[in-house]
């Protein structure tokens, strides 16, 4: 079965989707944002077969996620780095840590919590904030579409 493209859609979630979708591609990002930059790193991390992380890899490169460059310690290796583009999936990560950890976890247990560098604190629960600076919830919320 061959997968169906998403990249024309108007829907930017299904563009998205199109791209990181898969959760090796999350993962990846997640181990990037960590610092891991080796093949060998991801693959150990993820215990992913090295055909599927080579072909994970690949894409995000050629979307731009993440930059290939010369090994900073100057060996001949060639480690992966996130772009902008990449590292601003962050809060994307950050949204489905904090789903987690609230509806996949029995009451009293809890995973990862993810806590800002400088005061080891948990971060802020992400909300979605109207432009005045409201809390908006989900039936708050509207698409607009692009006119024709």
């Amino acid at each position: 079965m061959k997968r169906t493209r998403l990249e024309e859609s108007s829907c930017p979630v299904a563009r998205s989707l199109d791209i990181i979708g898969d959760w090796w591609s999350l993962l990846i990002v997640r181990d990037a944002l960590r610092g891991i930059t080796r093949f060998g790193e991801f693959q150990k991390s993820l215990g992913i077969a090295k055909n599927m992380l080579a072909t994970r890899l690949k894409l995000l490169v050629d979307e731009g996620i993440l930059v290939l460059q010369p090994a900073s310690d100057g060996s001949a290796w060639q480690e992966y780095v996130l772009s902008e583009k990449g590292r601003a999936l962050q809060t994307v990560l950050v949204a489905l840590s904090q789903w987690g950890n609230a509806h996949l976890y029995a009451e009293g247990d809890v995973g990862t919590v993810l806590v800002d560098t400088e005061h080891r604190q948990p971060l802020r629960k992400l909300a979605l904030i109207a432009s005045d600076g409201r809390e908006l919830q989900p039936e708050e919320i509207a698409p607009q579409y692009p006119q024709a």
